[in-house]
């Protein structure tokens, strides 16, 4: 399968040239087809991403395992997760600038159906320690990646729209995932084992179409490279590493990536801005049935719905606005989000101590369309933008695994502190990341400037 080899610099499959029209035509429909098969790929990951926030609640309910996976546990886990899917946030984004977004992948989506059915029929704790590694491993061949393959299709001064709408994915994953996991595990099966089965078969069922409609570049199906067309001097590769065998090019790349220091800023500000996110995405049931107990199971599976409708508009509202009113400048709005944030997470405790549904609705929503926001500008658009050209899935590859070492935090930090100790804690975190983006306000990509 070529779409399958490593690729160098890729060459377009002989016969004879198309014609501009033919290639305008060719080129807008692969772009809708690899940012729809994209898209649903990062979405379905999290059909098994979230299963075990999901569980959780049945595993704590369940007198057979809750004396050993109690809490705390279960917080260990999501830090076991968490560790390894940093750990495969640096290693992925490198391996797809060296095979291509498409093995990268798939290999990922395999691991993680792999994962959550052992966790299906598992209860040991050293098998949900095991299957949450490799988890993580798998979890994290998506973005990155993913990534890469749409700044492939798509030019930089568009970036910005394009790939707001796309990171609505992750969001909507975390939306539509829980309610549709919670009532296949407590309304049909009454099993939090059913919980990781049916986002298992789901993720099976994206594998399938993606194998299907996913291409790793342009030139794959024969057409130009956009960026190339949009700049002359425009290079597939950065100079150093265009020069270099392709056994040692990743590891320029990640030099590269390293020396950039708009690259080395949107990671530090990505790892304190991820703990928030997670800790609402891993715990978010959790969270509510313990400020809001007479909720229920399906009640405090369902109101974090809120965080997860207010993170889909986010990514399209932010992009529209870094790339219309900010002239392709991604730093501003990310500190405008950051701020909202940072007083959404210190006003959380004092708000949701009414015990209103509405209140913590209105509350969750505000949270994610803060985090969500500054999430996507940083881990994809800017992240893809300051990477070099052939290197942007190392660049964001980077990013994504400091904000995943942050999110370590937030998988471990809800088994053990406070309410109020955790989202103060938050609240300060996401104050330090808009400090430290505000120096670079007016800093814009090479290419759009």
């Amino acid at each position: 399968m070529a779409d399958l080899a490593p690729q160098s610099v890729p060459s377009p499959p002989p016969g004879p040239a198309l014609s501009t029209r033919e290639a305008l035509k060719g080129m807008t429909r692969w772009r809708r087809q690899i940012f729809a098969v994209t898209w649903l790929a990062y979405a379905g990951f999290y059909f098994v991403r979230q299963a075990f926030s999901v569980a959780k609640l049945g595993i704590l309910d369940d007198p057979l395992v809750n004396g050993v996976l109690t809490e705390q546990v279960l917080g260990v886990l999501d830090a076991v997760y968490l560790a390894a899917y940093a750990a495969g946030q640096f290693l992925w984004g490198m391996w797809a600038d060296r095979f291509g977004p498409r093995v990268v992948v798939a290999g990922g989506m395999v691991g993680a159906v792999l994962a959550a059915c052992a966790m299906g029929v598992s209860s040991a704790v050293l098998v949900f320690g095991g299957a949450m590694v490799l988890q993580g491993l798998a979890q994290s061949t998506g973005w990155a990646p993913l990534c890469k393959n749409m700044g492939s299709f798509f030019t930089v001064r568009e970036r910005g729209r394009v790939l707001g709408i796309w990171s609505s994915n992750y969001a909507f994953g975390g939306l539509a995932a829980p309610p549709f996991l919670g009532w296949w595990a407590y309304e049909v099966f009454d099993s939090w084992h059913a919980a990781f089965l049916a986002g298992a078969a789901t993720l099976a069922v994206v594998l399938v179409l993606f194998l299907v409609f996913q291409r790793n570049t342009p030139q794959d199906v024969g057409l130009p490279d956009p960026n190339r067309t949009e700049d002359p001097g425009h290079t597939e590769e950065a100079p150093e590493a265009a020069a270099t065998p392709p056994r040692q090019r990743a590891l320029v790349l990640y030099k590269e990536a390293l020396r950039d220091r708009m690259v080395l800023t949107l990671g530090a500000a990505y790892f304190l801005l991820k703990p928030a996110r997670y800790a609402i995405l891993l715990w978010g049931p959790v969270i509510v049935s313990r400020r809001l107990p007479e909720v229920g199971k399906v009640g405090a599976t369902l109101i974090p719905i809120a965080f997860g409708v207010a993170g889909v508009l986010a990514p399209i509202v932010i992009g529209w606005v870094s790339d219309t009113v900010f002239r392709s400048r991604r730093v501003p709005p990310c500190v405008l989000a950051l701020a909202l944030l940072t007083a959404a997470l210190a006003l959380f405790m004092p708000l949701t101590a009414t015990g209103s549904a509405a209140v913590m609705i209105a509350v969750l929503a505000v949270i994610g369309l803060a985090v969500y926001a500054a999430d996507a500008m940083i881990s994809c658009v800017a992240a893809v933008d300051f990477g070099s050209a052939g290197g942007a899935g190392t660049a964001a590859g980077l990013v994504n695994g400091c904000g995943s070492v942050g999110a370590i935090l937030g998988g471990l930090l809800p088994g053990f502190l406070s309410g109020t100790a955790l989202f103060y804690g938050f609240a300060a975190a996401a104050l330090l990341a808009g400090l430290l983006m505000l120096p670079q306000w007016n800093r814009v990509p090479a290419t759009a400037a």
